[in-house]
């Protein structure tokens, strides 16, 4: 069993796994990428090389989830900024600077979201050449 795998098969509680599941299978339909699992409990779908005006480097990935016990943590880099006549459509959601949360997935229109994923791509991609994994 590979780490991805191994990963998505110990979420807990039941019902979050369940809703790690769906997410893996629309990031992987929306994207056509292979997850990987990053330290912190995320997996990432594509990555990015980034350098900000301050010299500051490194590489992330390009969108993706974390499957946490008190809420589903979904990534949209660089952020959410311009995205707010598809957030109106999401459903029940809170959001920070480049990460959104669901109490449940039951409380997201995941067609919306999958929209919001592409969005969030293509926004990427003019900041910085996404890559696939």
């Amino acid at each position: 069993m590979d780490e991805v795998a191994e990963f998505l098969a110990k979420v807990e509680p039941p019902r979050r796994h369940a809703e790690a599941s769906e997410l893996d299978a629309l990031f992987r339909k929306v994207t056509g990428w292979q997850p990987r699992f990053y330290k912190g409990g995320m997996l990432g779908y594509g990555r990015y090389d980034y350098t900000y005006a301050s010299g500051r480097s490194g590489s992330t990935f390009a969108t993706g989830f974390a499957p946490r016990k008190a809420k589903l943590s979904i990534y949209i880099m660089p952020g959410y900024a311009n995205f707010d006549p598809i957030l109106a459509r999401l459903g029940k959601h809170s959001k920070g600077k480049s990460c959104l949360y669901l109490n449940k997935l039951a409380d997201a229109d995941t067609d919306v979201l999958a929209e919001l994923v592409r969005a969030g791509l293509k926004d990427l991609n003019g900041h910085w050449p996404v890559q696939p994994t």
